[in-house]
């Protein structure tokens, strides 16, 4: 008889016939959709032309599948990709880094500004990032529906018995482990909360950086203390102090402190329509 804890027994499937839908498909789907409507939204609000949002969905959707596959395979496992390297589009199989879908995304919006707005990248990664927060979340949640990246061990009240995952079964089975898919959706719908009500309510759309810096403490910096009491997701982490997750997030944090100092000691900038040229707001 196991103890009094939280059995997540979730199917991960949603409809698993002639076609297959996953709740963790389906969270991604909806966070794009709702990501759209928000950027969408504030592009309207900062007088942006309506075309600009289709095609940075394109860029960022794109940018988002391949740089989080190819972050998974470059950064946790090289070994088996090199060797089998048409395993590399079997994305349906599992295996995407987050830090790897970041790295796409920074890239994708850099040719998107030069192609596209003309206009600093810091303006779209200020108003793309706080959709991605919530896109984060809800990704998260969907790694909770397919019982996947949880924590260690723990004798909390609300720790979970896995038992639809393989792992759990076999390493944890009788013991609850800390629900670390929830924590980090948590943390990232605080910061979408966060960054909404600085948009919205104290105007940090003018202040290039600001909002990305701010993103870029609030998703890594957690990451990084988050992953203390994450298992690793290779073998090869368990002989580091710090693990893949962790070194990769340092970087991420740095750049953001910079940027929120960078963009707090500098003249708000304005923009009208799309004119490539802003203004200073004194």
């Amino acid at each position: 008889m196991l103890p009094e804890f939280i059995t997540w027994d979730v199917n991960p499937d949603i409809i698993n016939s002639f076609v297959t839908i996953r709740w963790y498909g389906l969270m991604f789907a909806i966070g794009f959709w709702i990501g759209f409507n928000l950027v969408t939204k504030m592009f309207k609000h900062d007088g942006a032309p309506e075309k600009w949002v289709g095609i940075l969905l394109i860029y960022v959707g794109v940018a988002t599948i391949v740089g989080a596959r190819l972050g998974h395979v470059f950064f946790y496992q090289w070994d088996y990709y090199s060797a089998h390297p048409w395993k590399i589009l079997a994305t349906w199989e599992g295996g995407l880094a987050s830090h790897g879908g970041a790295i796409g995304i920074i890239l994708a919006v850099i040719l998107y500004s030069i192609f596209t707005t003309k206009r600093n990248p810091l303006w779209t990664f200020d108003r793309l990032t706080i959709a991605i927060a919530l896109v984060g979340a809800l990704i998260r949640i969907g790694n909770l529906m397919n019982s996947e990246i949880f924590g260690h061990p723990t004798t909390l009240p609300w720790g979970f018995y896995f038992v639809r995952s393989a792992e759990w079964q076999q390493f944890y089975y009788g013991v609850a482990c800390h629900p670390t898919q929830i924590y980090e959706a948590l943390t990232y719908l605080a910061l979408f909360g966060l960054m909404m009500w600085m948009y919205w309510k104290k105007d940090c759309g003018n202040r290039p950086g600001l909002l990305f810096g701010t993103f870029l403490i609030g998703t890594f910096a957690t990451r990084f203390f988050i992953e203390f009491i994450k298992n690793n997701q290779v073998a090869f982490e368990d002989s580091m102090t710090l693990n893949m997750g962790q070194l990769l997030s340092i970087p991420f944090a740095t750049a953001g402190i910079f940027l929120v100092i960078w963009a707090l000691v500098r003249k708000p900038v304005v923009y009208h329509g799309d004119e490539s040229k802003p203004s200073l707001k004194h």
